[in-house]
């Protein structure tokens, strides 16, 4: 195989089964591939094109070529549903010449998402968080620079001290009673 002649070894097309067969699986060993990853791996390379194939077509080829009470592809099996994927998805093509270019899609690909849970945009978080801007009993939580109250703010503790709780002059009783003697 020469390097300008657009074919793509075999070892490079396993090495994409085997990104996509581990992503999202911190058990899989890299030499099946479940389904989830086998639609994700047609989707990420563009085998699925929406036109010729479909992700339904995908799903039905991947059960036509897994093992009847499997849940995983080989990567033999892996080839063979590739091939039947690729005369969908080039249409007009000889078999070899699909295939090469089907292979050519995933050679060096690996999952696009790596990292898919980038963090939150930070104002978001940050407007959510904002004590400033609470309403309502969770206003009550919170002091002005917007630290926790603790068990203050949670619950309603009772005011044991004998006054009404709006009397202005509490703990006056003494000095009034003892002033008039």
């Amino acid at each position: 195989m020469a390097e300008g002649s657009g074919e793509v070894s075999l070892a490079e097309v396993e090495t994409a089964f085997r990104k996509f067969a581990v992503h999202g699986d911190t058990k899989a060993t890299g030499s099946e591939m479940n389904g989830k990853n086998f639609v994700k791996l047609c989707k990420d390379c563009k085998v699925i094109d929406g036109k010729g194939v479909t992700s339904t077509d995908v799903d039905i080829v991947f059960s036509k070529v897994k093992v009847k009470s499997a849940r995983v592809v080989t990567f033999e099996q892996f080839t063979q549903a590739m091939a039947e994927l690729a005369t969908k998805r080039f249409k007009g093509k000889s078999q070899e010449e699909a295939v090469q270019l089907l292979y050519g899609l995933m050679a060096g690909k690996e999952p696009a998402n790596i990292g898919v849970t980038k963090v939150a945009k930070a104002s978001a978080v940050d407007r959510l968080t904002d004590s400033s801007k609470f309403t309502g009993s969770h206003k009550e939580r919170f002091d002005p620079s917007g630290k926790g109250k603790g068990r203050v703010g949670r619950e309603d503790i009772p005011d044991t001290s004998g006054y009404v709780s709006t009397y202005k002059g509490q703990g006056t009783y003494d000095s009034k009673v003892k002033g008039d003697e």
